[in-house]
């Protein structure tokens, strides 16, 4: 189906709303990038996304937009409690995939020399690949319940890191209302073996180095500065998050057809956020996510140790420490003030970043003054970015942002342009090591499967949804 789509102002296009949408489409993109855009389908799924019941302003796309599941990936909408719905295709499979990004007291010169032992310290102490686990961590039924309501606090009273962490991480590293009850036998099962592990596809631990300072103050509050060591590491609830997905797609597909929600498209199978069955997902979908937010700590841990093992220093010379985490992949209730009144919505994050502004009571006290910290992971060829939200962000996209580059390329296109390439010599010759699980998964990631994160956030910053702080250049990749 061809969407209407118009320019609303500099970098923002409107999809207007015809037909069955309850409001119009708001895309961010650039006059180059809405040229790609139109030529797929994702801009379908935006106004898909506008018809469903209690949406509260417009259904919303980031410029790394690309076809997903029901919502498009880059997807953002908020719905109100009372009338709105729930869907398990405006969240994605990978539920609470996100970044946290570390920094230490390292600069380039004093890691490159141990940079090829120190890729492979982490590629064998953080297990990577489809089915990875750690043989020495195997949860018991009432540890992974506790992982699932406690998340990123479990793995810090287990001596997995500190406290201080918790105070750097989205809702403090467990999302309220989980409940194991309504979590499946084979969820559980899928998800014990897994905890602490990246898992494959576009999931990464990546050791960079901060090339370019763009706002001195932010990066001053933020600890960054040029020529430092920093790490990042991308992934999300692995297995277990993935089959609660699956069932409740199931559960969702029965309440939308119950609750008489008239679909577009059977992806988004959506339950009022007030029935049982919106109030179930939810809860099953926090497990998921406190369970994302301690395997991220997990794989902190081991990646602090890395550091020490390999460089020879303590953690008081080391000083990593963790800068923030962000969720990609998340509804949650969340206070917003739409059209001069103060609301409670439940936001849809897909493929989307929280990016609070300075001054947010949720942002934390001491980046208050600057902004929460918004972590934009590029390809392993070329650089990330660290942003920081902004007042424009929390009053136009319910405080939100880009999450990423954005693919351009499906893995198996991908590895059509790969075939015949020697990418990690390449890599290699560039100063870039890298390690992986498979060369299938590196043909998947390579630089020209994904948009150019610069263009990317540089709209992001013209259209004051984010403030860049730095960027960041990949010196070794873990990839799964």
């Amino acid at each position: 189906m061809a969407v209407k789509i118009e320019r609303a102002g500099p970098n923002r296009w409107r999809i207007p709303r015809e037909g069955k949408m309850r409001t119009e489409g708001l895309v961010f993109a650039s006059e180059k990038m809405i040229e790609a855009i139109r030529n797929e389908n994702a801009l379908e799924q935006v106004a898909n996304v506008a018809t469903l019941p209690g949406i509260v302003g417009p259904s919303i796309a980031m410029p790394d937009i690309h076809w997903g599941y029901g919502f498009p990936i880059g997807g953002v909408a908020a719905f109100d409690p009372d009338e709105g719905i729930v869907s398990p295709g405006g969240v994605g499979y990978d539920i609470n995939c996100g970044v946290r990004l570390l920094r230490t007291a390292l600069t380039e010169g004093e890691v490159r020399p141990r940079l090829k032992e120190l890729a492979d310290a982490l590629f064998r102490n953080v297990p990577s690949g489809i089915g990875s686990h750690r043989r020495d961590l195997r949860l018991s039924l009432p540890q992974h319940q506790q992982v699932m309501v406690q998340g990123a606090r479990w793995a810090v009273e287990q001596g997995f890191g500190t406290a201080g962490d918790l105070r750097h991480i989205e809702e403090g590293g467990a999302i309220a209302g989980a409940d194991p009850e309504v979590i499946s036998d084979r969820a559980i099962e899928r998800g014990r073996a897994q905890l602490g592990t990246l898992g494959s596809g576009n999931h990464f631990l990546e050791v960079q180095m901060v090339e370019q300072i763009g706002d001195e103050q932010a990066a001053r509050v933020l600890g960054l500065f040029p020529g430092q060591v920093t790490v990042t590491i991308h992934t999300g609830s692995r297995g277990f998050g993935y089959q609660i997905c699956d069932d409740y797609i199931r559960v969702m597909r029965q309440a939308s057809r119950k609750y008489g929600i008239e679909l577009p498209d059977p992806q988004l199978c959506s339950a009022p956020l007030s029935s049982p069955e919106g109030k179930e997902y939810l809860a099953a979908m926090a497990c998921a996510a406190n369970f994302a937010f301690a395997n991220r700590q997990l794989i902190t841990h081991w990646v602090r140790e890395s550091f020490e093992q390999i460089l020879g220093r303590g953690p008081a010379d080391l000083r990593m420490s963790l800068i923030y985490d962000v969720c990609h992949n998340i509804a949650k209730y969340e206070n917003h003030v739409y059209q001069g009144k103060q609301r409670r919505l439940c936001v849809h994050r897909k493929g989307a970043t929280r990016a609070f502004p300075p001054g947010h009571p949720e942002t934390p006290e001491d980046y208050r003054e600057v902004g929460q910290p918004v972590l934009i992971p590029g390809d392993m060829g070329r650089y990330s970015y660290v942003l920081v939200g902004t007042a424009g962000a929390y009053a136009e996209t319910f405080g939100s942002t880009c999450h990423g580059a954005g693919r351009v390329l499906s893995r198996h296109a991908a590895k059509k342009v790969a075939r015949g390439q020697n990418i990690i010599a390449d890599l290699a010759a560039r100063g870039i090591l890298v390690r992986a699980a498979g060369m299938g998964t590196v043909a998947e990631e390579i630089s020209e499967a994904y948009k150019d994160v610069m263009e990317v956030v540089d709209v992001v910053e013209a259209a004051g949804i984010g403030k860049i702080v730095a960027r960041l250049r990949p010196m070794a990749v873990i990839k799964g």
